[in-house]
């Protein structure tokens, strides 16, 4: 019984390889549960480390985090090609946005991830397993988007935050992800946020997954991702009639430097 599992268990080991290869779908499943699968073991494995050396729910666990996830490019292939870092060096607290694509973001956003930064997430996330308890020890701000009265509730001690503990914010302003190689509209949350809190906006971009991953066309190969830290916007004498403009200023930003990065400049014209 014993070497007939061993037959069939050395008999998959070989045809996996092929099998990816014959089939997109089977190489997209072994990938993303490989991803999923090393995200929960090294968050089972980091989470008593940030509780040794930090005691407890802290920003300050991001360091050990961020260093853990940095690793997991490597596994899959991917390069990073990072731009403008020094523009995160800002005195205070700040409003970082970014654009949300996929799964994979976690990756990305750990690349370039500045110190006492901490991010938006939605609520969701906490019941995630070790990847909720890693999350939730790292300082992430738990949102429910399902309800507007308690997601205000939520910007509006984000601001006492950043005030307090003198952190900055990450916010997905698209407010779910979009793996279209456009942006979707923002939500105006987290502008109204840094306008009540007279701090600046940091847009980061990132170039578009859809030459490597596309869960629609099972599509998870190796690649490159660009990524740019755009200067701030400062919001200081600002009030709450200047947020749709903020947001649509960022907004036009941030599009223009995504079909950029993604090699179509050309697009922005021709879609605005």
């Amino acid at each position: 019984m014993e070497l007939g599992w061993l037959l069939w268990g050395a008999a998959v080991l070989l045809l996996l390889p092929v099998l990816m290869e014959l089939s997109p779908a089977v190489n997209f499943a072994l990938r993303i549960g490989f991803y999923y699968l090393l995200f929960f073991v090294c968050s089972a494995l980091t989470a008593p480390v940030c509780l040794l050396v930090n005691g407890g729910r802290t920003v300050k666990n991001m360091r050990i985090i961020k260093t853990v996830v940095k690793t997991f490019k490597y596994f899959f292939g991917l390069r990073f090609e990072v731009k403008g870092l020094e523009n995160f060096e800002v005195e205070g607290p700040a409003i970082i946005v970014s654009n949300h694509q996929s799964i994979l973001d976690m990756m990305g956003l750990m690349e370039v991830l500045p110190d006492n930064c901490v991010q938006v997430g939605k609520k969701e996330l906490m019941y995630a397993g070790t990847v909720g308890l890693i999350i939730y020890l790292g300082g992430v701000i738990f949102i429910n988007r399902k309800s507007t009265s308690s997601a205000k509730m939520v910007m509006a001690e984000v601001a006492k935050t950043m005030a307090t503990d003198n952190v900055k914010v990450w916010v997905y302003p698209e407010g779910t992800r979009n793996c279209t190689g456009d942006l979707l509209p923002f939500k105006k949350g987290a502008f109204h946020v840094a306008v009540q809190a007279q701090v600046p906006v940091i847009p980061v971009v990132y170039s578009s997954f859809t030459t490597f991953y596309n869960p629609k066309k099972n599509l998870f190969t190796s690649g490159k991702i660009k990524v740019e830290v755009l200067p701030p916007i400062e919001t200081k004498g600002l009030t709450s009639d200047d947020v749709s403009e903020l947001t649509d200023r960022c907004y036009r930003t941030m599009r223009a430097t995504l079909f950029r990065l993604s090699g179509r400049p050309g697009e922005v014209k021709d879609s605005s």
